[in-house]
Formats: C-alpha cells, structure tokens, sequence
C-alpha cells in the first residue's frame, strides 16, 4: 500500500506550526533566564492539599525576601487564584505583542493561572492531552515574569501530559517538591511520583507531609490518617523531610474566604511548620545540595 502524498498547503500548516513551537521554545528560555530557582509541586494523588502546600510555601519563601511566582499548572481545576482572594475571570494584564503579566498579591506573590482566564468558576475544560500541552507552552511562553528568586509550579495529580510538558519544556528545571499525607495509601501513590522524577533524571528537592496529625484543645495529638509515612519514604530514598503540617479548620476557613492562611494566621503551628520548610527549600536549592536521584546518579 503506497503512503498518501501530504499537499503543498497540509505541509505549510505543519512547517508554520513546528516554526510556532520553536520561537515559544525560544521565549520560554529567555523568560526563564530571568529566574533563578523553577520548582514544580508535585504529587501522584489527589486530595492532599498540594494547591494549599503550593501558595503557603511561595508565601514562606516571600516572607524571606524572595522574589515569588506561582504557576498554577492545573488546567482542568485550578484554585490557587481562589486561595489568594482573586476572582475567576479577573484575566491577565497584556499587550499587543501578546505579552501578559502575572497578577501580583501580598506578600509579593505573582500568580498566573488558567483560573484568571476562564468566564466563570462552573466552566469546565475539556480538552485532550494536545490542547493542555499547547496552553501550558504559551503561558510560559508569554508571561512576563521579570526576575524572580523563585517559580513555584502546582501541578494536577498525576504523572501525565501536564507533569511531562513541564519537566521537559523548562530548561533548567530546579527540581520537584513532593507532597504526601501520612496515609498508606497516599504513600505507595507517592512512590510513582518519585519514580517519575528519577526516570527522567530531575532532582527531588523534598517532601512534605501535609494533614500530618490534628491537636485536640487539650493539646493531645490524633493523628488521623497514620503516623510518618513521609518521613518513612525520606529516609528510604534519600529524600530531604521539609517537615509536617498539621490539620487546622482554619485554614479550610482562610482558603474559602481566599485569604492567604500564613499571613491570616502567622503564629499558627502550620504558618511556623511551612517558614521551617521555606528555609530548608532555600538552604537546598541556594547551596546547590544533590538530590536524591543525582545522588544515586553519582554514586
């Protein structure tokens, strides 16, 4: 069976779309460029509370004077701009060029998220693999970030489309952050998120065990969903423990009323456990420590 002859105008279209690509390549290096540290959230579970780790960590990380932007990378459910008080459909500063410009909230923090963009909360993404790929490509590619000390990038759940187009598209990509709660089940999950960033040889900077335990008013512990499995997964992998954060109503109550739970509540065990890990994220990645994998790698 002979092989159909693609037409003159078939070829224009594919040569005018990969010429697209290359020059999106082309600014998301130079924007990166500006950038010192690109850290992407991770985890293979839904439900742990990766979007919430996400915004409290850059706030920790703006608090210790650095230069913060989140990437809310979650196409289909994105919070973050919820968590920080903005509205669904605020949209995104631009020029003609097609340049836009992150939002930007106290404590310094520059958002830009698909959130911003959609109409409503109720309206839904549909799109395949293909469409996600290319979005996420032109967000980073059009964003103006300036200089920044940090990106933050919360991922969706998942070792798909999503994680693989940000892994491979960033140059230079600091490392991952992984984030558990201290459930068997949520810790065999999280082993194929690591499994992930060793198969494709990038660093893990940490783990942190969110809804680690709840303290009664009696200041009695429970811990509800199981006892150190972070901790437990650190040790076997070599990875760094950025520490546990507790389970609080409030911060329920603060991400409802999109205020940032760390600046509402500063003395909280939970503000304190993510200032602790925002200085252990700094002392790793400013030092250039090894993670894991490049330990492995080396050894």
């Amino acid at each position: 069976m002979s092989a159909r002859r693609i037409s003159q105008s078939e070829y224009r279209k594919v040569a005018e779309r990969m010429k697209k690509i290359q020059e999106e390549q082309k600014l998301i290096v130079r924007r990166m460029s500006k950038i010192k540290y690109k850290i992407a959230i991770l985890s293979n579970k839904g439900g742990v509370g990766k979007s919430f780790v996400t915004v409290s960590l850059a706030g920790a990380l703006a608090i210790n004077g650095r230069r913060v932007g989140v990437l809310d990378a979650d196409i289909h459910g994105p919070t973050i701009h919820k968590m920080l008080g903005l509205p669904t459909g605020l949209g995104m500063p631009a020029r003609s060029d097609g340049t836009i410009f992150p939002v930007e909230v106290p404590p310094g923090i520059k958002l830009a998220s698909m959130g911003l963009l959609l109409p409503e909360d109720e309206t839904p993404i549909i799109w395949r693999g293909s469409l996600k790929t290319t979005a996420l490509r032109e967000l980073l590619a059009y964003t103006d970030w300036g200089e920044l000390d940090y990106l933050l990038i919360d991922l969706p759940p998942g070792t798909g489309d999503e994680q693989l187009t940000i892994a491979q598209i960033i140059p230079n990509l600091t490392g991952f952050i992984l984030v558990t709660i201290p459930s068997e089940v949520s810790k065999v999950i999280v082993k194929k998120a690591i499994a992930f960033a060793n198969r494709l040889n990038k660093k893990i900077i940490g783990i942190i065990e969110n809804m680690s335990y709840f303290r009664c008013p009696d200041g009695s512990i429970q811990y509800i969903f199981g006892k150190g499995a972070a901790e437990e997964l650190a040790k076997e992998y070599g990875i760094r423990f950025l520490g546990r954060i507790p389970i609080d109503p409030k911060i329920r109550e603060a991400n409802d009323r999109g205020k940032l739970f760390f600046l509402e509540y500063p003395d909280s065990e939970a503000s304190k456990a993510f200032l602790e890990a925002a200085k252990k994220v700094i002392e790793i990645v400013e030092s250039g420590e090894r993670g894991s994998n490049e330990s492995e790698a080396s050894g």
